[in-house]
């Protein structure tokens, strides 16, 4: 079901990649790692009637991210308009207690929600994340070290990841180039 509520965007070009930004009232509500607007507007339209394009000076919202990816910013102080399932809200819950710098597995993630089984269904709650960097799926690693599965690409996920200091080693395998953390 649509949301009646209107939604604000708006793009910023950062050195890991464009983010498209989208906002309402009561929060960010989207954020991700695209190269077309058309793909971010179409998600944006599964929930909302009223897209508007934001044109005031840059938002809170950018202007933390800016801070963040400057390295000058740990922790966000951003409200957040999230829509999801209760158990993605859950799940997304857990990964805003992550802090900045670390990682946790799906495993952990799952047995935290209290599916101790359920690391495929946080895999896809993770997924469906709509806020990305903000809430930090990109802290989420698979239980053997190596960084999977990321909506704005592995390589994104390590950029994020390095920037946050951690240490990440890169190994070859059937041709095809794996990251663990160190």
């Amino acid at each position: 079901m649509k949301n009646d509520t209107k939604i604000y965007c708006e793009s910023m070009e950062t050195n890991i990649g464009k983010l498209w930004i989208g906002f309402t009232s009561k929060g960010l509500a989207r954020l991700e790692f695209s190269t077309r607007e058309d793909n971010f507007t179409k998600e944006l339209k599964k929930n909302y009637h009223s897209i508007v394009e934001y044109d005031g000076a840059d938002s809170d919202y950018s202007k933390q991210i800016k801070l963040y990816l400057d390295k000058n910013l740990k922790s966000f102080d951003l409200p957040l308009d999230l829509i999801g399932t209760p158990f993605q809200m859950q799940v997304w819950q857990e990964l805003l207690k992550i802090p900045y710098g670390e990682v946790r597995s799906y495993k952990d993630i799952a047995v935290a929600v209290g599916r101790e089984q359920g690391f495929r269904a946080v895999g896809m709650a993770n997924n469906r994340n709509p806020i990305s960097i903000v809430v930090p799926c990109h802290r989420v690693i698979g239980s053997s070290g190596e960084l999977v599965g990321y909506g704005g690409g592995i390589e994104t996920k390590v950029k994020l990841l390095k920037l946050e200091g951690l240490n990440i080693i890169e190994k070859e395998h059937n041709g095809n180039r794996l990251y663990f953390i160190a």
